[in-house]
C-alpha cells in the first residue's frame, strides 16, 4: 500500500480519476466526480459570508464532499454530534450555517449538497489550497452539560490516520471499509473518513444497522468493519459470515462474552482502540484472551500523577500532555482499565453528560430538582434519575401510579437527548441526599435502584 495522503493531498491528480471513493449500492463514485463536486461546493461557500459551517450528513460521500469544499473554501468544518434540529436550533451561535443532504427545520443559511449525477471529470480545475493551520470543531458532552467545543487541527488527524496506517497496513490492503458508526464524532471521522481517504481504499456511503447488511456484502470484495461494541453485542450468529478481514472496535469496552462471539461468527479476532474525542487514539488491544493488556501507540507515553494519569502524545495540541479521566493499572506488558472519574458516561457507546441529562429534566413543569447516575440491570447499563417534585406533580405522579408520567417525561426529552440518554429507571423523593460538605451521595442514590 502506497504511503497514506494528508487531507490536502486527498484530491491530488497523482490518483487517478477513475479511484474508487465510495460506493451505494450498484453507484459508485470515483474521484474524479469527487473532485468536480468539490470544486462547485467549494464555489458556492466561497459565495457566503459566514466562517463556521455545520456538517449534518448520513451519506459518506456528501460528507467528505463537504468536509472538503469547507476546507478549500478557507471555512471551518463544525461537527456538531448530531443532526437533530431542534438542537442545532438551540447551538446555532456555534455555527454560521448549515451543509446537510435534506432541509432540515433550522434558522439561518442551510445549502442542500449532492451529488453531481453522471458528472465529468474535473479535469484541469484548480482548488484553492487548504490552509496548514485548518482545523475542524467537534463537540462533545460536557460536564457542564453545555457542548463542549475540541478544535482538531487537520494536521493532528492526518498524523492520526498515519498512526493507524502504520499499525495495521498489511492487514488493511486491498479492503473496502464499512461502518456501523457516523462520522459525526471523532471515532468515525477518523476511523470511517480519514483511514480509508488517507489510503485510497473504499468505504461504503452508508451507515450499517443491522448484522444483515453485513451478511449481505459482496462476497468479490474484503472489508475492514468499523464497529462500536454495541453493534458486536447484537451478532445473529445464524447468518452466513460476511467476507470481513478486520475488526475494529471503539467508543466503549467490548465485554469478554461478545468478543469470543465476534471472533466465532466473523473467524477474526477484534482490535479493540482505546482513546476519546479529546486525546485521539491511545492504545490498541487483540484480545485472544480476557488478560490481554492495553498497548500504547508508537509515540505515546503514560506519567503517573499521584492517582490519576497524564498522557503525552503527538496528537495532542499541549505538549505538556493531558489529564486522564480514566483510572489505570500498570501490568507487565501494558496496561489495564480501572474505571472513569467525572460526569460524562458512556452507555452503549456514546457519551453521556450526566449534567445535561439534569438540565432538561429541570426545564420540564414540576420537576424542582434531579439527580441522574448510571444504573446497571441484568448486565445492561441505563440511566436513573431521582427527581424532587412540585406537590400538584407529586400527587399526580402517585395518582397515575407514576408509567403515565414517566412516559410523558420519556417523550418530552426525546427531542433534546439521544435515546440512550433518556432515563429507564426513575425515582421520586421529598429531597435528594447529600452530606456535609453538601455534595450528593451516590450511595445512597445507587441503593434506591438496587
Amino acid at each position: 500500500m502506497k504511503h497514506p495522503l494528508p487531507l490536502s493531498q486527498w484530491l491530488s491528480p497523482t490518483r487517478p480519476d477513475d479511484t474508487c471513493i465510495a460506493w451505494l449500492g450498484s453507484r459508485q463514485w470515483q474521484l474524479g466526480e469527487l473532485r468536480h463536486d468539490v470544486a462547485q461546493l467549494t464555489q458556492s461557500l466561497q459565495a457566503q459570508p459566514g466562517e463556521r459551517w455545520a456538517l449534518c450528513f448520513e451519506n459518506s460521500y456528501l460528507f467528505i464532499l463537504a468536509l472538503l469544499a469547507t476546507l478549500h473554501a478557507g471555512k471551518i468544518p463544525v461537527i456538531p454530534g448530531h443532526c437533530r434540529a431542534s438542537l442545532l436550533n438551540e447551538q446555532q451561535d456555534l455555527f454560521d450555517g448549515i451543509l446537510s443532504e435534506t432541509p432540515l427545520e433550522c434558522d439561518g443559511p442551510q445549502i442542500i449538497v449532492s451529488a453531481g449525477e453522471n458528472a465529468s471529470h474535473a479535469g484541469d480545475i484548480t482548488l484553492p489550497p487548504v490552509a496548514a493551520d485548518s482545523v475542524v470543531e467537534l463537540f462533545t458532552s460536557g460536564s457542564t452539560g453545555q457542548p463542549k467545543k475540541i478544535i482538531k487541527p487537520i494536521a493532528l488527524l492526518d498524523e492520526e490516520a498515519r498512526m493507524l496506517h502504520t499499525r495495521f497496513e498489511q492487514r488493511l490492503e486491498g479492503c473496502r471499509f464499512v461502518a456501523s458508526v457516523v462520522p459525526q464524532h471523532l471515532y468515525g471521522l477518523t476511523f470511517r473518513i480519514f483511514l480509508p481517504m488517507a489510503c485510497g481504499l473504499p468505504l461504503h456511503a452508508a451507515m450499517l444497522y443491522y448484522a444483515e447488511q453485513l451478511s449481505a456484502l459482496d462476497p468479490e470484495h474484503r472489508y475492514v468493519f468499523i464497529s462500536s461494541p454495541a453493534f458486536l453485542k447484537r451478532l445473529d450468529a445464524k447468518l452466513t459470515p460476511p467476507p470481513i478481514d478486520m475488526i475494529l472496535s471503539a467508543g466503549g469496552m467490548l465485554p469478554w462474552r461478545e468478543a469470543k462471539e465476534t471472533q466465532e461468527w466473523f473467524k477474526v479476532w477484534p482490535d479493540e482502540i482505546y482513546g476519546s474525542t479529546e486525546t485521539g487514539i491511545m492504545a490498541w488491544r487483540q484480545r485472544i484472551d480476557n488478560s490481554t493488556s492495553w498497548q500504547l501507540f508508537p509515540g505515546v507515553t503514560l506519567r503517573a500523577e499521584g492517582e490519576e494519569w497524564r498522557l503525552i502524545s503527538p496528537l495532542l495540541n499541549d505538549p505538556e500532555g493531558l489529564l486522564l479521566d480514566d483510572m489505570l493499572e500498570l501490568v507487565d506488558d501494558g496496561f489495564r482499565l480501572a474505571g472513569r472519574r467525572g460526569r460524562v458516561v458512556k452507555i452503549e457507546e456514546k457519551r453521556v453528560s450526566l449534567s445535561e441529562v439534569e438540565k432538561r429534566l429541570l426545564a420540564l413543569e414540576g420537576i424542582v430538582d434531579a439527580a441522574a447516575l448510571p444504573v446497571s440491570r441484568g448486565g445492561r447499563q441505563g440511566i436513573g434519575v431521582v427527581l424532587v417534585l412540585t406537590e400538584s406533580a407529586r400527587q399526580q405522579w402517585q395518582a397515575t401510579g407514576g408509567k403515565a408520567q414517566e412516559l410523558a417525561w420519556r417523550r418530552a426529552l426525546l427531542p433534546w437527548l439521544e435515546p440512550v440518554s433518556v432515563p429507564r429507571y426513575w425515582r421520586v423523593l421529598d429531597e435528594i441526599p447529600v452530606n456535609s460538605m453538601n455534595k450528593r451521595v451516590y450511595a445512597q442514590l445507587q441503593a434506591l435502584f438496587s
